[in-house]
């Protein structure tokens, strides 16, 4: 089952994201507070309203008809929380969220470390921003697809990672290690159509920009 999450922040490149929705079969849409009111831009139907409401408008069309299920205000978890934790008890096994970057810095920053607790989610989680795709890496490794010139950016999540070693990738790391003060794994590139990462320990965030754009 793959969900669909709509958060309350920058649409970065609308049309873009409106072509990566419409190309896939969402079973599940979801919006996290005020998110709901990119339903029509994305032109997509919500299905459930989440969070405490406090910055939600006026529904409009694409989320008119959603079911809300309201939180109070004064809680532990953000909105976006809330989405994701519903999905998964739907069982969903891909999230793609859209609305996660811009406005506040510290939103921004929270909803990127969102994903990337570990143990907490028990599916794949993507961020997508335009056609860039942020998700998170973890032991042992895996593939990601792409075209050659594709930009990949390695960034260590809560502390640091080890074991790392590439493949396919323009500046290859050889079971070496990133720490959350380096820099060193921006702007890679990949040499082909697909790379693989491997680790030992500790996570990566990935962000897979097309084309370097």
């Amino acid at each position: 089952m793959k969900a669909l999450i709509l958060a309350n922040g920058e649409l970065y490149k609308a049309d873009v994201l409106r072509k990566r929705i419409h190309a896939e079969e969402f079973d599940l849409v979801l919006g996290a507070d005020a998110g709901a009111n990119n339903a029509d831009a994305l032109d997509v139907t919500v299905d459930a309203i989440i969070g405490d409401l406090d910055s939600l408008s006026d529904l409009k069309h694409g989320s008119s008809n959603a079911k809300v299920i309201s939180y109070p205000a004064e809680k532990d978890e953000t909105d976006l929380e809330l989405a994701i934790l519903y999905a998964e008890k739907k069982g969903a096994e891909e999230i793609a969220i859209v609305g996660a970057m811009g406005g506040r810095m510290d939103m921004t920053i929270a909803n990127v470390l969102l994903i990337a607790q570990p143990g907490n989610h028990s599916c794949r989680i993507e961020i997508w921003h335009g056609e860039q795709t942020g998700w998170v890496i973890k032991p042992p490794g895996e593939d990601i697809s792409g075209h050659p010139g594709d930009i990949v950016s390695l960034i260590p999540i809560g502390g640091c990672a080890s074991g790392i070693t590439t493949r396919g990738l323009k500046y290859f790391l050889n079971n070496e290690e990133l720490d959350i003060i380096t820099i060193r794994g921006i702007s890679n590139q990949m040499q082909k159509s697909s790379a693989h990462i491997t680790l030992s320990d500790g996570l990566l965030l990935v962000i897979h920009t097309p084309g370097g754009v």
